[in-house]
């Protein structure tokens, strides 16, 4: 039976993605798991950590090595100062798990969840009974995302199902595994497009969408590549000093009187994201809150 080393690391879930991004580009990982994540119906039940594991392919990981490599980079994000928070102690564990049981972990633990009382997020594994009220969309993370029930992604959907109208046009900046445009669409968007700087993402994505027969504009690259058209409705789930960065493209796509959702944005960071705002005279709409997670509603003037 074909084996892996499982690498797990415990975090802040603050620290989710970057923590996955450095397994990613530093270990040659046949697939990560983004936290174990429990479920009371379909409510996701929450954590004051995550718990990131990952399968490597590689026999010679030495756990010395490797808590010895983590201990280092997690000094270098506190000197960054990316976090004001505390990152957690990145305590490291290595040990050998056969093939079949983590994709069945995998499966065991990620159940149908809300992500808004109206949107439903269904693993594409398991079975669910739609309400008349609900939105359902079926969801297969590949082997590098996460089950699209982050505190940031709901901050989003939630912007979405407010205040998005009928026929609006959409663009997602960042898309991931692509639920945001599928709720887009499910909330009655006339179409939508999103873009990944990682092929993987975008491949992922467009599995999804034809799992859920939802027709969506999907490409490899940045925000610039849209720099010819102009949107009703732009969501933003990303790092707070890519925002910022980005920021004049932001609203440079939006249509007059088009609205954005700015999220992935810890609280200790808004102010930077809010000055960014202000500075391209973007009319906040709203501000909302999970945790230590920030969304900006954000709306173009001029």
């Amino acid at each position: 039976m074909k084996t892996f080393k499982e690498i797990s690391v415990k975090i802040n879930p603050a620290c989710c993605d970057i923590v996955c991004n450095i397994l990613r580009e530093n270990f040659e990982c046949e697939g990560i798991i983004t936290g174990v994540e429990e479920y009371k119906k379909t409510k996701l039940v929450k954590s004051n950590y995550n718990v990131i594991k990952a399968y490597v392919t590689d026999e010679n990981i030495d756990f010395e090595k490797v808590q010895s490599f983590f201990h280092t980079k997690r000094d270098e994000i506190i000197t960054m100062q990316i976090f004001n928070e505390d990152i957690g102690s990145w305590d490291v564990t290595v040990c050998v798990q056969p093939n079949e049981d983590w994709s069945k972990k995998w499966k065991e633990n990620w159940k149908p969840a809300n992500i808004t009382s109206k949107i439903v997020i269904c693993p594409s594994w398991e079975k669910y009974i739609q309400k008349p009220e609900e939105k359902v969309i079926i969801l297969d993370p590949g082997n590098a995302f996460g089950t699209g029930c982050h505190a940031t992604t709901r901050l989003c959907a939630a912007a979405i199902e407010k205040y998005l109208k009928q026929n609006d046009t959409f663009a997602d900046i960042g898309c991931g595994s692509g639920i945001l445009a599928m709720c887009a669409i499910k909330n009655d968007a006339l179409k939508a497009d999103a873009i990944d700087i990682d092929e993987t993402a975008i491949t992922t994505a467009i599995e999804n969408a034809k799992k859920n027969n939802i027709e969506i504009n999907f490409k490899t690259g940045t925000i610039e590549i849209l720099s010819d058209k102009t949107y009703d409705f732009v969501a933003v789930n990303i790092l707070h000093n890519v925002i910022c960065d980005i920021m004049p493209h932001i609203k440079r796509i939006l249509k007059i009187h088009g609205k954005a959702v700015l999220s992935g944005i810890l609280d200790e960071k808004a102010d930077v994201v809010y000055n960014a705002i202000i500075q391209y005279n973007l009319k906040i709409l709203d501000k909302t809150q999970e945790k230590e997670w920030i969304a900006f509603i954000v709306q173009r003037e001029d």
